[in-house]
């Protein structure tokens, strides 16, 4: 199956999101989203059990209001593009099954495509065709990773992740233990604007470099992150206070503690760039919304004259959209659907776009 300007319905159950985009080629016709995250306020997290169920009750509602809202009918959809992974198991679980009931009820094509290249392919709504030498970073919740986009249909290669917890898993166990709630990225954020940046210096993981006899060693972590350190250095930067009787300089932390984060991201993603001959680097995940990441990464990638693309912000965070845009380039350049005859895979790499049949 190809076509130039197909008409693909996108399904994304990952995490807390219930997402159902459709996309006409490169044209966005309606993006909606369910998001479950008050449920997960209390917990301080994202309860796997909850999301499924939340998924459940929403999954249909969310279907009927973008069909409608885009004006088309099931039966004008040339295919179906679902998330089969990564992502939390019964997350995935219910998105898939809801696209392949689908797939079975109308006789449509199925997709099952990766979750993070589909944060790299959401590009393409604003703007077109990905440029050529393309490298993405991609900052969420679970997700913190480096990747070179060959092509954004079949060759995608990982060039560093997240050892441990992945910046958006940092940003909301700080925003506990300044007792600022959750979700803690857009708090963090907020509450850094009032505070000193160079007042607490908090450590900077995996970036100290390694020598062997004399000789500088590249390591095996250099475009690798770790933020598990960090988180346990605020930790302790609080309980001093506190054994001190003093005030705990919560924006001060806030800001301290962000700005090693994008200290990082940033640093590792324009050298990884640098060093693999990419000029041009495509920001994504929920994280992007943090405005200091956008700011020191725009002047980074500008020093050393990389180009950054940042979609909008609805279009960053986990959204159905994503999935109907990898969706609709795979049929328009003519790769075999998936079929039925998958499962889920919560942790399928990168390398994997989409599932063979």
């Amino acid at each position: 199956m190809s076509l130039s300007a197909p008409l693909v319905l996108g399904i994304e159950s990952s995490c807390d999101e219930t997402g159902v985009g459709i996309v006409r080629g490169t044209e966005l016709l309606v993006n909606a989203v369910a998001s479950s995250m008050e449920e997960h306020v209390r917990f301080g997290g994202v309860i796997p059990e909850i999301a499924s169920r939340a998924h459940l009750d929403a999954f249909v509602p969310t279907l009927s209001a973008a069909l409608k809202e885009a004006g088309v009918s099931l039966e004008d959809i040339d295919a179906i593009a679902v998330t089969s992974g990564p992502g939390l198991s019964g997350a995935l679980m219910v998105g898939v099954a809801s696209a392949k009931a689908l797939a079975l009820a109308t006789g449509k094509p199925l997709y099952a495509i990766n979750h993070l290249v589909a944060h790299v392919g959401v590009g393409i709504l604003e703007g077109g065709k990905l440029p050529e030498n393309l490298g993405a970073l991609l900052v969420s919740g679970g997700h913190t990773e480096i990747l070179q986009v060959n092509s954004l249909t079949d060759d995608v290669r990982l060039i560093g992740s997240t050892i441990d917890d992945a910046a958006g898993e940092a940003y909301d166990k700080v925003a506990r233990l300044l007792g600022l709630g959750y979700p803690g990225g857009p708090v963090i954020d907020a509450i850094a604007k009032d505070g000193d940046r160079k007042a607490i210096r908090f450590p900077r993981g995996l970036t100290m470099p390694k020598f062997i006899g004399t000789a500088e060693d590249p390591g095996r972590h250099r475009h690798d992150f770790s933020f598990s350190g960090l988180k346990t250095a605020v930790a302790r930067c609080v309980e001093q206070y506190q054994k001190r009787g003093e005030e705990v300089p919560v924006a001060d932390i806030a800001a301290g503690f962000q700005e090693a984060v994008v200290d990082v991201i940033t640093s590792k993603a324009v050298r990884a760039c640098t060093e693999h001959g990419l000029s041009n680097l495509l920001l994504g995940g929920g994280v992007a919304a943090n405005s200091r990441l956008r700011e020191l990464l725009a002047a980074r990638c500008a020093s050393a004259g990389i180009t950054l693309r940042v979609p909008a912000r609805e279009l960053c965070t986990d959204n159905g959209a994503m999935v109907a845009a990898l969706g609709a380039q795979l049929v328009a350049t003519g790769n075999a659907p998936t079929g039925l005859a998958f499962s889920t895979d919560s942790g399928q790499p990168v390398s994997m776009v989409s599932l063979a049949a």
